[in-house]
């Protein structure tokens, strides 16, 4: 199966404003631990496409897609996500680099889709760049979980000292 590269960048032009807008409306909503968790989980069932055989790569590469995922792609991700505590709420706070970061990967994967789908099948690429988004998502997510607890502690920490604002 070939795909053009005009059809590949329409796609990819399009996923990369969903992106943008979920993002965008995430951060007007409080992050809870469903909003972290679910995400990865959902993905995960990705994982199935590998059953059929036009889809398996060798596991060297997979590992590697995955470290590169896990460490190069997520470490924008981590830095330009940061949450807050505002009033009661955890709140992601809105950075115009994590804008930028989005638009940097989605310019990486597509330059790399055309080398890539060169010396393999479109089927194996895909599964390629899956297993590097799981590897980028996972550690992003596993950050936001990890930076959750630590301010979802303040709220513990405050509910007292509200009680007794109340009273």
């Amino acid at each position: 199966m070939v795909i053009s590269p005009l059809a590949s960048a329409v796609a990819l032009l399009l996923g990369m404003c969903a992106v943008i807008v979920w993002r965008v409306r995430e951060a007007k909503t409080a992050v809870t631990l469903k909003k972290i968790l679910i995400p990865p989980m959902g993905m995960a069932t990705g994982f199935c496409m590998f059953v059929a055989p036009p889809f398996r790569i060798p596991l060297e590469w997979a590992a590697i897609a995955f470290l590169v995922g896990a460490t190069a792609l997520a470490w924008p991700l981590v830095a330009t996500t940061k949450l807050e505590l505002r009033g009661n709420d955890v709140m992601m706070k809105r950075s115009r680099a994590f804008m930028v970061v989005i638009l940097v990967l989605a310019a990486i994967r597509f330059a790399a889709h055309g080398y890539f789908d060169k010396i393999m099948t479109v089927e194996q690429t895909g599964g390629l760049f899956f297993i590097l988004a799981f590897g980028m998502i996972s550690v992003w997510r596993a950050k936001l979980l990890w930076d959750y607890k630590r301010v979802s502690a303040g709220i513990a920490d405050r509910e007292p000292e509200a009680a007794l604002d109340e009273a």
